[in-house]
């Protein structure tokens, strides 16, 4: 019997997770002490901006402390705290800790600010307070917006081990997706029929129109090879990056890669990264029928509104020419300053 049908999880065939994600749900139990629900459950920000996670107390105990964590789910068991406070003061802790700080806006506010959001800061945080041998908390997912976009090697398909990955989309001003970003980026159009590494070193891809190539006629959703060998198995990578403090633009060519350099160099700029233009693409609807180097050595081009002479492709998105002789000129330049 053919695995995909039977959609059994096993090493050796992969799985289909349908169009409906529900999270676990933990059945609550009353609060004493903190707000529930936390005023809002889900904050979002962009990279670069400053949020605020929501925590109030109820009523203040005698003495107690309140301890902000950030929960990693692929470090499962070990504690990423941010901060401690015991009503008066604070200590910061890790990387995070060296951009938080307790709001404070009034007496019974333990709320977590975090400032100059970085990609790799959305995740679920707790709020704990901790009184005695009570304990009780809320928890609060902090969401970053930006864009997912599937990065292969310029040496062709499936070239990356989990670690190779992640350094390809650190090189893309990005860093590796989540299963949450990715779910959400399918939800928003994004149709890829090569598997990629995901942060917690799953692999999966996101597929909206079933075709027989890309896992055959199951219903749309997120194909997936369940958790792979990260020093072994070699894919693709699914890259998330968000918005940039910088401005893309594109000088018309026709260039050589080196000559495309020059042009962006000339201008007081450099030739963008990937996640640049994605995230122009994304966040400044930029959208320029011609097709351009980028510093990888890539050609490609941004389409907020689809026409029959700009691809043909119905849906909007990046396209891509790949990666081709850099002496080859033909194409313009995107630059990033």
């Amino acid at each position: 019997m053919n695995c995909a049908a039977i959609l059994l999880l096993t090493a050796s065939c992969f799985t289909w997770s349908p169009a409906i994600y529900i999270p676990n749900r933990p059945e609550s139990k009353k609060l004493k002490y903190l707000i529930e629900p936390p005023v809002y459950a889900e904050v979002s920000g962009r990279r670069g901006e400053n949020v605020t996670l929501p925590c109030i107390l109820r009523t203040k105990p005698n003495h107690y402390k309140v301890k902000w964590t950030k929960l990693e789910p692929e470090h499962r068991g070990t504690e990423n705290i941010v901060i401690i406070s015991n009503g008066h003061t604070f200590k910061p802790y890790g990387y995070l800790g060296l951009r938080a700080n307790l709001r404070k806006a009034h007496v019974m506010d333990a709320s977590l600010q975090l400032s100059h959001l970085e990609l790799e800061d959305g995740g679920r945080y707790r709020c704990e307070l901790v009184n005695g041998i009570e304990d009780e908390s809320v928890l609060v997912t902090l969401t970053i917006e930006g864009v997912v976009f599937p990065y292969q090697s310029k040496n062709g398909r499936y070239q990356f081990a989990f670690h190779e990955a992640k350094q390809a989309c650190a090189e893309q001003d990005g860093t590796l997706a989540s299963f949450n970003q990715l779910y959400r980026g399918w939800t928003e159009g994004l149709d890829w029929c090569n598997a990629g590494w995901l942060r917690d070193g799953s692999v999966h891809y996101p597929i909206l129109r079933p075709r027989p190539t890309c896992g055959g006629e199951l219903l749309p959703g997120i194909r997936s090879y369940g958790l792979k060998d990260k020093n072994h198995d070699r894919f693709d990578a699914f890259c998330f990056t968000s918005l940039t403090p910088g401005t893309v633009f594109y000088i018309a060519g026709p260039f050589s890669y080196s000559q495309a350099a020059q042009a962006c160099k000339h201008k007081g700029a450099e030739l963008a990264l990937v996640g640049h233009l994605y995230s122009a693409w994304r966040f400044q609807n930029y959208d320029q029928c011609d097709g351009g180097w980028l510093r990888d050595g890539s050609v490609r081009y941004p389409i907020t509104t689809p026409r029959e002479r700009c691809g043909g492709m119905p849906e909007p998105g990046v396209r891509s020419f790949g990666f081709l002789d850099k002496s080859l000129q033909l194409y313009g330049a995107y630059c990033y300053r």
